[in-house]
C-alpha cells in the first residue's frame, strides 16, 4: 500500500509546486527563480518537522515532499542564470543551499 500513498503524496506535491511556480512567477518581475527557492524552503522545512516527528511515512516523505522539491529544476535555473549573471547564479546556489540547512533544522527544532 505504500506505493499507493507514495503516488497519492507525489500527486500534491507536484500540483502544488506547480501552483506555486504560476502564483510567483504572475508578480515576479526580477529574472531569479523564487518559485523553486520557495518550494525548496518549504521542503526542507517539512522534512525537518518529518525527521523530528520520527516518520510520516513514504507518501509524505518520498512522495509529497519529493515531488514538491526540486533539485534538477534548481540545477537548471542555475545553469541557466550563470549564462548570463554569473554571480546571480552564486548567490541563487549559496543562498538556496544555506537557507535550505536552516529551514530543516528550523523544522526540526520546532518538533523536537
Amino acid at each position: 500500500m505504500d506505493w499507493l500513498m507514495i503516488a497519492i503524496g507525489g500527486g500534491v506535491g507536484a500540483w502544488l509546486r506547480y501552483v506555486t511556480a504560476l502564483g510567483v512567477n504572475r508578480f515576479n518581475r526580477f529574472h531569479f527563480p523564487l518559485a523553486t527557492l520557495l518550494v525548496n524552503l518549504l521542503g526542507s522545512f517539512l522534512m525537518g518537522m518529518a525527521f523530528g516527528a520520527g516518520d510520516w511515512g513514504p507518501g509524505i516523505s518520498t512522495g509529497f515532499l519529493g515531488a514538491l522539491t526540486t533539485f534538477s529544476t534548481f540545477m537548471y535555473e542555475a545553469f541557466e542564470l550563470a549564462a548570463t549573471k554569473v554571480w546571480l547564479s552564486v548567490v541563487y546556489i549559496v543562498v538556496s543551499l544555506i537557507s535550505g540547512l536552516l529551514m530543516v533544522t528550523v523544522g526540526y527544532m520546532i518538533i523536537v
